[in-house]
């Protein structure tokens, strides 16, 4: 981010706001975003940014000189509210049919972990504009710009859930501190040097922003003049993420693999449901052309985590782990019930991340619930639940809410307590290593086919192992694990691992020196190969990084420097594939 100069002349930009260090009595009462009057061609400036400004969020021109005509320019926050009036009443559909209300508000049964995807693919028909969804993302709480920039870079037809989901995940990669993003502006007076400081920081923020979107939009109009057919192709991502049945949701699912797919071995890759538009057509592509199972972990424990799973395994005859783990937050959680408010009304939690909110959040929130006389207001109930969504809390008091602990999180995720404890491992760490692991329940559902396919035991390959999810997961199925070759970059997570693998008294072999999947040449391959024998799971999810929604500056896709490492999983699924082909055909000729 680049200095500014901190002279009156660093509030100045075309296209923003216009804040002044001029004599408080110039400022406007009402707070928000405050515009100075001055004579002649500043005042037309002013007029001519705040213009700019909400016309940038999607706003048309007529419909904003007609609400600062009426509202005056000195007030971006009444415009705002003016605006979204004018929107609501010209966009919403009639009471009775389909919207999306504030999920704030005490009367509406609202469950945050569904994240507004269950509905079916017959209502997108009913998918609002532009700015109907902008009015409905504000009204939920969310920033004005970041809903701005979040339609802006999105498809056209990108659905309510999935903005939410978008801004969400670049908040908690933008949060590098506990410094509120907006700057209250209502009574601050002549900014001094602190207050200055923050305006100048929120300045250039807004100024990256722009950056970001054009940069953006080059980008996605570049790829869309490269685009071949194929590329267009993408998979539809269900909203309702079941895969190809569930405990309790049964689905007859007829797949006939292409001949090249069919095990053994058998293999299973998993990332992020919510990728790039063509990442996960690329995916399918590159194996074999198999339809993804889209699973949202919702439906095996407490938590939201929305996974697509490629894999060639049967689909028939699964069952899941018992005892079946709790499903909300109350059960997986008992404490909390004493104290949870009837105004939240979350019964599961969104997908457990790798970091966790500061203490100075939950010390915030604390102190703006002790100072309201019975039930809170609206907005402080708003700004209380979007933080208690962002960061997973929980209450744990009277007015006070906490962190899930590690304990927690393994609870919840489907490892055994204390699975990441000892060996030196920070806290810090710990979240680490269980935001980027498998949720046990929903891969063991998956796995639990090759119980009866491998009654003597199995031999597993498992690339970015990370704390070892899959082999938990085989583990608590029943299937004793007799080869592994576990590959895995961090050593914190290869640790983990190893203290698990010792502590439940696994008889089997463990190869976990191996630390790069670009280790894995072909003649290391062979090596392994014919050492055991071959292998009958080849597993893995390779890094998200340049995937996920929560990386805003290089959500590259499978091109990125790190997601780009899904090849590699694939050279090395096929390599053994070919390795163990190569090795029948040499045993039946020996025979023959």
């Amino acid at each position: 981010m680049d200095n500014t100069d901190s002279s009156d002349s660093w509030f100045q930009e075309e296209d923003e706001p216009c804040f002044s260090s001029c004599d408080s009595n110039l400022m406007t009462p009402g707070g928000g975003a405050a515009v100075c009057r001055a004579e002649g061609s500043t005042s037309n400036q002013a007029r001519s940014n705040i213009i700019s400004h909400f016309t940038a969020m999607g706003f048309t021109e007529d419909l904003v000189i007609k609400t600062v005509n009426e509202s005056g320019e000195e007030n971006a926050d009444a415009i705002l509210e003016t605006l979204l009036a004018y929107t609501a009443s010209e966009e919403c559909p009639p009471r009775g049919e389909n919207v999306l209300t504030c999920p704030n508000s005490p009367d509406i049964d609202w469950d945050s972990s569904d994240d507004l995807s269950d509905f079916s693919d017959t209502e997108e028909k009913l998918e609002p504009s532009p700015e109907t969804k902008m009015m409905q993302l504000v009204e939920m709480g969310y920033p004005a710009d970041e809903v701005s920039a979040a339609i802006y870079s999105c498809d056209p037809d990108t659905c309510v859930a999935e903005l939410m989901d978008y801004i969400s995940a670049a908040q908690m990669a933008e949060t590098t501190s506990d410094h509120p993003r907006k700057i209250p502006l209502e009574g601050r007076g002549p900014p001094d040097d602190k207050n200055r400081k923050l305006v100048q920081q929120e300045y250039q923020r807004g100024k990256m922003i722009k950056a970001w979107r054009s940069s953006r939009k080059v980008e996605l109009e570049k790829r869309k003049r490269h685009s071949s057919p194929e590329d267009e192709d993408s998979i539809n991502i269900p909203t309702v993420m079941i895969g190809f049945g569930i405990p309790g949701h049964p689905r007859n699912v007829k797949r006939r693999l292409p001949d090249e797919a069919v095990g053994p071995p058998y293999f299973y890759f998993e990332n992020v449901a919510l990728a790039p538009k063509g990442v996960w057509s690329t995916i399918s592509r590159s194996l074999f052309n198999i339809e993804p199972e889209f699973v949202d972990s919702k439906h095996f424990c407490a938590a939201a985590r929305k996974r697509g799973y490629l894999h060639n395994l049967p689909t028939e005859n699964r069952f899941p782990l018992l005892p079946i783990p709790p499903l909300t937050i109350k059960e997986a959680l008992p404490l909390t019930s004493r104290w949870w408010p009837p105004w939240d009304v979350r019964s599961q939690l969104n997908c457990l991340l790798t970091c966790i909110g500061s203490a100075q959040t939950t010390e915030r929130i604390r102190k703006d619930l002790d100072g309201c006389q019975g039930y809170p207001p609206e907005n402080i109930r708003k700004e209380v639940l979007q933080q208690c969504r962002k960061w997973n809390l929980v209450w744990t008091g009277k007015n006070r809410v906490a962190v899930l602990d590690p304990e927690e999180m393994e609870l919840i995720l489907g490892y055994p307590k204390g699975h990441t404890r000892g060996g030196g491992t920070s806290q810090t760490e710990r979240y680490k290593a269980l935001g980027n692991s498998f949720q046990v329940n929903t891969v063991a559902y998956h796995l639990s086919v090759l119980k009866n396919l491998y009654p003597s035991g199995i031999s597993v390959l498992t690339l970015f192992s990370g704390i070892g999810g899959a082999e938990v997961a085989l583990h608590r199925l029943g299937i004793q694990l007799n080869f592994v070759v576990a590959v895995e970059l961090s050593a914190v997570s290869r640790n983990i691992f190893k203290g698990w693998w010792e502590s439940t008294g696994q008889q089997g072999i463990l190869i976990d020196d191996i630390t790069d999947v670009t280790m894995l040449t072909t003649e290391k391959l062979k090596q392994l190969v014919n050492y055991y024998g071959g292998f009958d799971l080849i597993i893995g999810g390779s890094p998200c990084n340049n995937l996920t929604g929560s990386n805003r500056w290089h959500r590259d896709g499978l091109e990125g420097e790190h997601s780009s490492l899904f090849f590699e999983y694939c050279r090395i699924l096929k390599t053994v594939k070919r390795l163990m082909s190569q090795n029948q055909q040499q045993q039946e000729a020996a025979l023959g």
